[in-house]
């Protein structure tokens, strides 16, 4: 048997293992904090998600500890079947267009057959806003950013879940060749619900020494998720003010050391436009 065929039928084989008992979604939501859970939407789903995320606290009351200042991303996620989901969104910052695909490849079972979540990740984007180092001009595709995720989660219990997500980066431009342009990192996440409809949520992302500058740090990411029918509310803080991976995992510059962090939320509102209601 060739290995391409060997590899599609293990994959159907373990997925059909994966609908015999559902254990149930790891995470609520979509997304964690800033960064994506191995959920996706349900068949027919549209999601419209607004994330905002204010300017830095540590400007005092001068800045209105932040309030005064803050980077919106406005986004779109489409359910093309249970299992895959599609999405795009502008963020303010840089002025940045992105899309994205996203594939469960398998779901945890309640009989433990299937002990894990995995979904596979790919996103695109681009900066409109234009790049001015040395007053050169840039071609096209130095505004070009890619991500590649495998995010791997366990619901442990109805209270908690773990996820991890092995993440690369690429980034087409860099600004001296003393950095890379490819970032690897490794995420970490996890889930416990507090009451019926809130559930606290804390993301981490380490990248690997050595491959960007000084002044970039790691991204950890804390806050609250709350539950209604049509609507999950996200409250949160975080040492980084992007909204894509590329921006948190790449580009993060604020310290929780110095208090130089970033209060925001993200709320989604969903709509069904074919097949079962979920909701």
């Amino acid at each position: 048997m060739k290995p391409i065929s060997f590899l599609l039928l293990l994959t159907l084989t373990l997925s059909l293992l994966a609908q015999e008992d559902w254990a149930g979604p790891a995470f609520r939501d979509t997304r964690i904090v800033n960064g994506h859970s191995v959920e996706t939407n349900q068949k027919g789903q549209l999601k419209f998600i607004i994330s905002h995320r204010f300017g830095s606290i540590d400007g005092g009351l001068e800045e209105f500890y932040g309030l005064d200042q803050s980077n919106v991303r406005m986004g779109l996620d489409f359910g093309i079947t249970k299992r895959l989901t599609v999405g795009t969104g502008r963020s303010s910052e840089q002025k940045t267009l992105d899309g994205f695909v996203k594939w469960k490849l398998l779901e945890q079972t309640g009989n433990n057959a299937m002990p894990i979540n995995l979904t596979l990740f790919s996103s695109a984007a681009i900066r409109t806003l234009n790049i001015d180092v040395a007053q050169r001009d840039y071609p096209f595709s130095s505004k070009l950013f890619y991500t590649y995720q495998v995010l791997i989660a366990r619901k442990f219990s109805d209270r908690l879940s773990l996820q991890l997500m092995p993440t690369l980066v690429h980034r087409n431009f860099v600004e001296t060749i003393e950095v890379s342009n490819d970032v690897l990192a490794i995420g970490g996440a996890s889930r416990f619900q507090l009451t019926k409809t809130i559930s606290w949520q804390l993301e981490y992302y380490y990248t690997l020494p050595d491959q960007l500058s000084d002044i970039y740090k790691n991204a950890l990411s804390m806050g609250f998720d709350i539950e209604t029918k049509s609507h999950v509310f996200q409250l949160h803080v975080s040492n980084s003010q992007g909204m894509i991976e590329k921006f948190f995992i790449g580009e993060t510059r604020g310290s929780w050391e110095d208090l130089n962090i970033f209060f925001g939320f993200n709320i989604s509102r969903d709509f069904q436009l074919g097949g079962r209601n979920y909701k």
